[in-house]
């Protein structure tokens, strides 16, 4: 085992998610430039962007329960491997089914990295700081997105810039690959394949010493269970756990918040503002959203989740609503269409600080340790269908309604999303993933016994 500080493990854990924001973050500024070189329709426009979101559910689907079998660390590296691949095939592409095709070899990746990289930070941080370490997850990803925003205005004068903006992603992902073989693997599934030294180790690398034995004892009996498989999924002790991961996937899509994400160029193009003025005004969403995710992580610990939850849909509605009013008068007026584009940037900046960060950070925790990846894979599948089906109608969508009322029809989603946190979300801040689990089993009535035999 490699001898690695907390900072290493923590950053090169969590490096993922740089490649999940770049991958779907670049497309909003190439599909510009790609439409125009491949005389691409309304609905070709939308496979290019949704076919990472495609690729995307068979890798969450797929890679998330290979990581209870095989580990998380090796999914992690081979998640990296995937993502270089399609990023290389993505920028060689030599017409709109090539890229297509390795858009979708990059989703498998986007998708493993969205349900590997939140387990594997929820596993190694303690329980004080799974929050904010959990979240890094959505730091990363917000990070990937403002590098995608600026290699897409650094290269939109050239003719093959966005072959440049695709391809790049190479380089992200062979640093992740490289930097995996130091990781180590989570304390928890090597607890649970046996190999209870080299947990401990684990551990000592990232807890003080007198911690390490009475976390290594409540993770040996949680292990004790037997792995799980799709029954145990769905039964009544993993059903509150199911409703969250799969409620939370979903609203955090349907409340629009990758449409604005992929497609803001186009939004700003829309209510006025030139090609370059749009990529550079996609440029500071893109810091701005940096900073927010990273206060984000700083009070994730300090604030309960679903009052997080709950704060950010209501200021996601209350901005979408603005948008939708100022996109009616922004042809007509510049002063609506500024509002439009600082009510788009509040929008962004409530979904960064708070359904971004804890929908990941919940779906990595909620979850028995027995099914955690069957889980998390199933939750992030539900994400990214819900995120393809959102994003692939977007400009059919667009087109035919207007922004306006679009942008209105998402803040009425938002208001159902507090309606569903309220009812159907309980608390995890400040719980280690083993008393988390214990409350499932005394809500259903379920001994640990009963449960080990």
């Amino acid at each position: 085992m490699h001898k690695v500080s907390r900072g290493f493990i923590y950053f090169f854990g969590a490096l993922g998610g740089i490649l999940f924001g770049y991958d779907t973050g670049v497309i909003s500024g190439a599909i510009l430039f790609i439409q125009k070189q491949l005389n691409l329709g309304t609905w070709q426009q939308g496979w290019v962007v949704s076919g990472v979101l495609a690729g995307a559910l068979v890798g969450a689907i797929i890679i998330g329960p290979l990581g209870d079998k095989f580990g998380r660390r090796k999914m992690v590296m081979a998640s990296a491997v995937i993502f270089f691949i399609g990023a290389l095939g993505c920028g060689l592409a030599l017409g709109f089914w090539s890229l297509i095709l390795f858009r979708f070899v990059l989703g498998i990746a986007v998708g493993g990295a969205s349900t590997m990289v939140p387990m594997y930070l929820s596993e190694v941080a303690p329980a004080d700081m799974r929050g904010s370490l959990s979240s890094l997850n959505q730091l990363m990803i917000m990070t990937g997105i403002f590098l995608a925003y600026v290699t897409n205005y650094a290269w939109s004068g050239y003719t093959i810039g966005w072959r440049l903006m695709v391809g790049a992603a190479t380089v992200p992902a062979a640093i992740l690959f490289i930097g995996g073989i130091f990781l180590p693997e989570s304390p928890r599934f090597l607890v649970r394949i046996g190999k209870i030294d080299e947990a401990r180790g684990v551990l000592g690398q990232l807890r003080n010493q007198d911690e390490v034995q009475a976390e290594l004892t409540d993770i040996e009996e949680k292990a004790k269970i037997k792995m799980g498989g799709w029954g145990d999924l769905f039964s009544k002790v993993a059903r509150p756990a199911l409703v969250i991961g799969i409620g939370l996937a979903i609203f955090q899509q349907i409340m629009g918040c990758n449409t604005v994400l992929y497609y803001a160029p186009t939004i700003f193009t829309d209510i006025g503002f030139g090609v370059s003025a749009a990529l550079l005004a996609h440029i500071g969403i893109g810091i701005f959203n940096v900073i927010v995710t990273a206060v984000a992580v700083v009070i994730m610990d300090k604030v309960n989740r679903k009052t997080m939850l709950i704060v950010g849909a209501l200021g996601m509605a209350a901005s979408l609503f603005t948008l939708g009013i100022a996109m009616h008068y922004s042809h007509n007026s510049m002063t609506a269409a500024y509002i439009a584009a600082i009510a788009l940037t509040v929008y962004i900046a409530f979904f960064s600080a708070t359904w971004g960060p804890v929908m990941w950070v919940m779906i990595g925790e909620v979850f028995p340790l027995n099914i955690r990846g069957l889980g998390v894979g199933l939750s992030g599948t539900f994400n990214w269908g819900a995120n393809m089906i959102v994003s692939l109608t977007f400009p059919t969508l667009l087109a035919a309604l207007g922004t306006e009322t679009l942008f209105v029809g998402y803040g009425v989603l938002c208001v159902l999303a507090i309606w569903f946190v309220h009812s159907g979300v309980f608390e995890t801040r400040g719980k280690s993933l083993e008393q988390i689990e214990g409350y499932l089993d005394k809500r259903a009535g379920v001994t640990s016994t009963a449960k080990n035999d």
